[in-house]
C-alpha cells in the first residue's frame, strides 16, 4: 500500500491565506508516503509545509507558479500504475474529457491527474482514470467564486487504487471513496 496526497490550486497567499485547519488536522506527518501537487502552490511556505508531510513531494507548474521552477508535467510509477501529473491550464478546452485523453495518451499513463478548474472531478474514460483534486483552499477562479475546498488521498494497492475524496462543506469535512483498477 502506498498512500499519496493529491492536492493543488492553493493560490497561497494571492487567493487564500492557508489550507483550511479542518484539512490540516487530517494531514499528519508519517502517514503520507508521497505528495502530488497539481500546481499553483504560489509560495515557498506551502511547499515547505508539504515537505513536513513527506520527503517525496512531486510538483508540476501552474500558470501562477514561478516560471521554470517546476516541470510542466511529470510521470511517476507507483506499484503497477503509471501516473501522469499536469496542472491543466495547457489543455484546451480546460477540463475537457477528449482534450485530457489526448494528454493521457501522449504521456502513456494509466491515471492522469490534473488541476486548474478548481473543481473535483474523477472518472474512467477509455479504460484510463482521470482525477482532478480540486482546490484545497477553495481559491476562487474567474468563472467561480464559490469553490468547495477539496483534496484526495490515493491508496495505491497492487489490485486497485482507492480514492478518498475530502470536501469541506459548511465547516464539516465530508469523505467519499471510490476504487479503480486497470483492465
Amino acid at each position: 500500500m502506498v498512500l499519496i496526497l493529491v492536492i493543488g490550486d492553493l493560490h497561497i497567499p494571492h487567493r487564500a491565506n492557508d489550507i483550511p485547519s479542518e484539512f490540516k488536522k487530517l494531514l499528519l506527518p508519517g502517514k503520507i508516503e508521497q505528495v502530488f501537487i497539481t500546481g499553483n502552490l504560489c509560495s515557498k511556505e506551502a511547499f515547505d509545509y508539504f515537505k513536513t508531510l513527506s520527503a517525496d513531494v512531486c510538483v508540476v507548474s501552474g500558470e501562477f507558479d514561478e516560471p521554470k521552477k517546476y516541470p510542466e508535467n511529470k510521470v511517476v510509477t507507483v506499484a503497477d500504475y503509471k501516473i501522469g501529473i499536469c496542472h491543466g491550464h495547457q489543455v484546451i478546452p480546460w477540463g475537457d474529457k477528449e482534450a485530457l485523453a489526448i494528454l493521457q495518451r501522449q504521456l502513456d499513463v494509466d491515471v492522469l491527474i490534473t488541476g486548474h478548474t478548481h473543481e473535483f472531478r474523477a472518472y474512467e474514460h477509455n479504460g484510463k482514470f482521470f482525477l482532478n483534486p480540486g482546490s484545497a483552499t477553495g481559491a476562487y477562479t474567474p468563472l467561480h467564486t464559490d469553490v468547495v475546498p477539496s483534496f484526495v488521498l490515493m491508496d495505491v494497492q497492487k489490485a486497485n487504487i482507492g480514492f478518498y475524496v475530502y470536501h469541506l462543506r459548511e465547516g464539516e469535512v465530508k469523505v467519499t471513496r471510490m476504487f479503480w483498477s486497470k483492465k
